[in-house]
C-alpha cells in the first residue's frame, strides 16, 4: 500500500511538472519585458506634408529632446509610410519609455515641459489646435517590446 502511495505521489508530481511547464513559458521565460512604445498615427492634409515635417524637425524635435533630457522618454523617431487608403496614417510618431511605470503621472510632467517650451500651457494648447489645419491625429497605440531570449 505504501509503495502504491509513493508511486501515485511520484506520478502526481510528474503530471504537475508537465502541467506547469507551458505556464512557465507563458509567464515570460522565453522573453523579457522590453521598453514601452507609444505610436501616434498621423495623416497630413493634402499639400501639407512638408509643412508638418518642418514642424516635426523643429518644435517637436525640441520638445522630444527636452523630454529625453528630463528622463521622461528614452528615445523617439518619425516614420513615414505609404497610406493604403484615405483613413491610413502617412506619419508615425514613435516614442519609447523605459517601462510602464514611466507612464505614471507622465501627462502632467509633459505639460510642464510643453509650458516651458511654449511659454505657457495655454500657448501649447493653441499651437496644438493650429496644427489641426495641416494634420489629423488618427489615434495611437501603446505596447511593450518583447525581447526574445
Amino acid at each position: 500500500m505504501e509503495r502504491t502511495l509513493r508511486r501515485l505521489g511520484a506520478t502526481s508530481a510528474l503530471l504537475l511538472c508537465a502541467a506547469v511547464t507551458p505556464a512557465a513559458f507563458a509567464d515570460g521565460t522565453s522573453w523579457t519585458d522590453g521598453p514601452v512604445v507609444n505610436v501616434v498615427f498621423v495623416r497630413t492634409v493634402d499639400g501639407h506634408f512638408d509643412d508638418y515635417m518642418k514642424w516635426l524637425a523643429t518644435a517637436w524635435k525640441k520638445q522630444e529632446e527636452a523630454l529625453k533630457k528630463a528622463g521622461l522618454i528614452t528615445s523617439y523617431r518619425v516614420m513615414v509610410g505609404e497610406p493604403r487608403n484615405p483613413h491610413d496614417a502617412d506619419i508615425y510618431l514613435v516614442t519609447e519609455y523605459k517601462n510602464w511605470a514611466a507612464l505614471d503621472g507622465v501627462g502632467g510632467k509633459m505639460d510642464s515641459v510643453s509650458a516651458q517650451l511654449e511659454g505657457s500651457l495655454q500657448a501649447a494648447n493653441t499651437a496644438e489646435a493650429d496644427r489641426a489645419k495641416i494634420r489629423t491625429v488618427l489615434g495611437s497605440e501603446t505596447m511593450q517590446v518583447a525581447n526574445l531570449k
